[in-house]
């Protein structure tokens, strides 16, 4: 079995943490602690860690940019 940490800080690591959750699978242990979340994945195979690490680092980065910039009203007038 692979397996691979990520740990990252954020302001808002219980939102980012909420909005990462719904695309967790059973081989994902993801914890938040303070300012900081940790996952831990683990995969068959060296390919397959990476592709969910890729998957998961693309999604925080979105995920941290919505909440840290949420969406502001535009006014079209």
């Amino acid at each position: 079995m692979k397996r691979a940490t990520i740990r990252t800080t954020h302001e808002n690591a219980s939102a980012i943490a909420a909005a990462l959750s719904p695309d967790n699978t059973p081989e994902m242990h993801m914890t938040v602690t303070d300012d900081t979340i940790e996952l831990t994945v683990e995969r068959e195979t060296t390919g397959g860690l990476q592709s969910t690490v890729d998957d998961y680092v693309v999604n925080l980065t979105v995920a941290a940019q919505l909440t840290n910039n949420p969406k502001s009203e535009s006014n079209n007038e």
